[in-house]
C-alpha cells in the first residue's frame, strides 16, 4: 500500500517504490511499510540490503523465527492490539528491523501509536534511529496500558454490579449472567494483552543485547540505557495484567456460586412446598379408599372434618418451616 520515510518534507505522502531510493538521505532513519506491496517490499530490500519477513513468517509463534539476526540486521516481530479504545480491539503483527542507521517497520494495520510517532518525528530535523525506536515502543506501551486501566475500571464497575443486593431474585440473575458474558469478555481481553506484554518484554530484551553490532557507529548495547525504563514499565504491567486475570477468575467463581444460590433457593422452595403439602396428600389418600367400612363414610360431618384436618396438617409443617427460617 505504501512506504513512508522519517523525518520528511510531506510525512503524511507515501513515498513510490520506484523512487524509495532517492528518498533516502542522510537524515533519514525510520522507513514505515504498511501494507506493502511486492514491488513496495522488493524497493526496500534492494536499498537496504535485507530479506524482509514475509506476513506468514510474521505469524509465527516461535521464538526463534520472531527474534532473529540476518545479514546485518536484528529482526524483531511482536503481535499487538490496535483500536483499544474501542469494545473490540483487534490483533496484528508489527516487526521492527534495526538495520544500520535505519529503523524499518513492517505492518498491516495502523495502530494509534504509530500515527502518535509519526506526526512526532515527522518534521525534526535530528533524530536517531535508537530514538525513533524506544519512543515509537513507549506510544504502544502506553496504548497497552490505557487498555488494561479500561478493563480495571470496567471490572470495579462490574464487581460492584455482581455483589450488590438486587430487590428482586429475577433481576439479580438477570444480571448475573450478564456478568457472566462480561467476564469473559475481559478474561479474553487480558489474555490476549498478557500475550502482547510477554512478546514486548521479549523484543525489548532481545533490543538490548550487547553481543551485535548492526551499525558501523558502535555497539547496539547503546540503546540498552534507554530499554531500562521500558523494561520496568512492561514488568508492571505484565504483573497488573496478572492481577486482573486473577481477579476475573475471582469473579467468575463469585458469579457462579451466586447463580447457584438464586438456583437452590428456587429449589429449596419446592422442596419445602412438597414437604408441607405431603401430610393433606396423605389425608385425601386415606379418606379416599374406596373400602366398604370405614368409620366416617356415613357421618355428616366426615367432610368438613376432612377439610379441616388437611388444613391443619399444612399449617403445622408451614409454621415448622418459618421457625427454621427455610422459608
Amino acid at each position: 500500500m505504501a512506504i513512508f520515510v522519517y523525518p520528511s518534507a510531506d510525512p503524511h505522502q507515501p513515498v513510490q517504490a520506484d523512487d524509495f531510493d532517492k528518498a533516502l538521505n542522510d537524515k533519514t532513519v525510520w522507513v514505515d511499510l504498511l501494507k506493502a506491496t511486492a514491488a513496495e517490499v522488493a524497493a526496500v530490500e534492494t536499498a537496504l540490503g535485507i530479506a524482509v519477513p514475509t506476513r506468514e513468517e510474521m505469524r509465527e509463534i516461535e521464538s526463534t523465527s520472531r527474534l532473529y539476526c540476518e545479514d546485518g540486521a536484528r529482526f524483531m516481530t511482536t503481535p499487538l492490539l490496535f483500536s483499544t479504545e474501542s469494545d473490540s480491539p483487534e490483533s496484528t503483527e508489527v516487526s521492527f528491523v534495526l538495520v544500520r542507521r535505519f529503523l524499518l517497520t513492517i505492518r498491516d494495520e495502523e495502530p494509534q501509536s504509530f500515527r502518535q510517532t509519526a506526526a512526532f518525528f515527522a518534521r525534526r530535523q535530528s533524530t536517531t534511529r535508537d530514538q525513533v525506536f524506544v519512543t515509537l515502543i513507549e506510544a504502544i506501551i502506553d496504548r497497552q496500558a490505557d487498555l488494561l486501566e479500561r478493563l480495571s475500571k470496567e471490572m470495579e464497575e462490574l464487581s460492584q454490579r455482581i455483589f450488590r443486593r438486587m430487590p428482586k431474585a429475577k433481576e439479580s440473575e438477570s444480571n448475573l449472567r450478564e456478568a457472566i458474558f462480561q467476564l469473559g469478555r475481559s478474561g479474553n481481553l487480558i489474555a490476549r494483552e498478557r500475550d502482547c506484554i510477554v512478546s514486548l518484554s521479549r523484543l525489548v530484551q532481545y533490543a538490548g543485547h550487547e553481543d551485535f553490532d548492526d551499525s558501523g557507529e558502535g555497539p547496539a548495547s547503546q540503546i540498552y540505557p534507554r530499554l531500562k525504563p521500558v523494561t520496568r514499565d512492561l514488568q508492571s504491567l505484565s504483573e497488573f495484567a496478572g492481577f486482573l486475570s486473577g481477579k476475573v477468575s475471582f469473579m467468575l467463581d463469585a458469579t457462579l456460586g451466586l447463580i447457584n444460590i438464586e438456583q437452590n433457593s428456587i429449589v429449596k422452595i419446592f422442596t419445602v412446598a412438597a414437604v408441607i403439602f405431603l401430610p393433606p396428600t396423605l389425608v385425601a389418600s386415606i379418606y379416599g379408599m374406596n373400602f366398604d367400612f370405614l368409620p366416617e363414610l356415613h357421618w355428616k360431618l366426615g367432610y368438613p372434618f376432612s377439610i379441616i384436618l388437611m388444613c391443619v396438617s399444612v399449617l403445622i409443617p408451614y409454621w415448622f418451616c418459618r421457625r427454621k427460617g427455610w422459608l
